[in-house]
């Protein structure tokens, strides 16, 4: 099952794939700014997404993916990026169930 929103997909996730590049450092900032981070060989590299670019994010069935727009300005995209959220976190209480079901 698919989060609604790419806000809700990170709050359930512990890493996130930039453009194909894997980011264990992302986080909402006080302003809920979204910040990724992350190290591409020896060079360090960090995105900065603003709640209305966060919440314009769409996801892609096809590729699994998030597909989100960064702006110089409200007028100028200044690229599209892909975020894909991995390491989910499900709820317990349905495998709970089934192990009850299975003692």
């Amino acid at each position: 099952m698919t989060a609604q929103t790419l806000l809700n997909a990170l709050e359930h996730c512990g890493m996130v794939e930039i453009d194909g590049l894997h980011a264990f450092e992302f986080a909402l900032d006080e302003d809920d700014n979204l910040h990724i981070e992350c190290i591409d060989g020896r060079a360090a590299k960090h995105w900065e997404f603003t709640p209305a670019q966060v919440a314009a994010a769409t996801f892609d069935d096809s590729l699994q993916s998030w597909l989100i727009v960064g702006y110089f300005n409200e007028t100028k995209a200044i690229g599209e990026h892909r975020l894909v959220c991995h390491g989910d976190v499900v709820s317990s209480s349905d495998d709970e169930e089934e192990s009850d079901e299975n003692a």
